[in-house]
């Protein structure tokens, strides 16, 4: 109305009916204990304590426009806030490697911490923004709070030590049961899907050894007879780095499983999560196609499209 000079003409530009001015002008005169605006012969004008009212109102609710319409943006190639991810022993094994090298391309200033925790803490921590992704088999994150994307599936495979009675490429029932095996149990159960699938099937094996962290057990297999069962990626970590081990395929199929990045719905739009979880998952997805294209049946399909392209060019 200071601008308008007028209630109705305020009422318009405010998208107010004029009565509903007149209300909320009653209760600003009742605030403050002013008549706020009174009318003269030039429309209505503001009394002196409005004017400094205005002025103040004017500065609050352009910040406030600020803060609100001013679109959240994100810089990698200088923000040195850390990146903390959480993963399990296994995770960190296997995909630390690939996350931080892509994350040092493209935040270089910005430290990479990765924490091993219990999955009630890494949850808080995913609320409190103390951890900004959790990454690996979690189910427990599957609730309503939780966003979560799949990055990749694995499967399941047992290692034996080079040496080994069993020489096989793939176990019997009966061998898988007349040794004993190697576990782990960890807070973060990313060996709970293989344990699920046993119970399921009521198949009981001879635990001989049971640790809370997996990069122990190539080490206890390669000193006994004992078996370990790990995920594929894993066991391909552990024969890449020179393990004597051997790979056995199970005696029975096991569902694959789904490897997974979960954020809380609190930073689902914030700029640095987005930017974070893109990157992660451009990450895997790309190292998976490529996989794909080095495997001999993906390089026989590109054959057969290629000789096919040819055939018809020449027809």
């Amino acid at each position: 109305m200071d601008d308008t000079r007028s209630v109705s003409a305020a009422a318009l530009a405010l998208g107010m009916s004029q009565p509903q001015v007149s209300v909320a002008l009653g209760k600003l005169r009742e605030l403050f204990n002013d008549a706020v605006f009174v009318r003269t012969t030039n429309g209505m004008q503001p009394t002196p304590r409005a004017v400094v009212l205005a002025k103040s109102a004017r500065g609050v609710l352009a910040q406030i426009d600020q803060d609100l319409f001013v679109e959240d943006s994100f810089d990698p190639a200088t923000t040195q806030r850390p990146f903390v991810l959480a993963l399990s022993d296994a995770g960190e094994a296997v995909m630390m490697p690939r996350m931080l090298t892509v994350l040092r391309q493209a935040a270089p200033y910005a430290p990479v911490r990765s924490v091993n925790l219990r999955v009630a803490d890494v949850a808080r921590g995913l609320e409190s923004g103390e951890i900004d992704l959790a990454v690996g088999y979690l189910p427990d994150l599957c609730k309503r709070n939780f966003f979560q994307q799949t990055l990749f599936t694995d499967g399941y495979v047992s290692l034996v030590r080079a040496g080994h009675p069993i020489t096989a490429a793939q176990f019997g029932i009966e061998q898988f049961l007349e040794f004993e095996h190697a576990v782990v149990r960890a807070p973060i159960r990313h060996q709970e899907p293989i344990d699920l699938h046993l119970a399921r099937r009521r198949i009981r094996c001879r635990v001989g050894f049971i640790c809370p962290h997996v990069v122990t057990l190539p080490g206890i297999a390669a000193e006994s007879d004992m078996i370990i069962t790990v995920a594929r990626r894993v066991a391909e970590h552990f024969l890449a780095l020179g393990a004597p081990l051997r790979k056995v395929e199970l005696p029975f199929p096991v569902p694959a499983v789904e490897i997974r990045q979960h954020w809380h719905s609190k930073f689902r739009h914030d700029a640095r999560s987005k930017w974070l979880r893109s990157l992660i998952a451009g990450a895997f997805h790309e190292h998976s196609a490529a996989a794909e294209g080095r495997s001999p049946l993906a390089r026989r399909a590109r054959l057969r499209s290629h000789c096919g392209r040819v055939l018809k060019t020449h027809s």
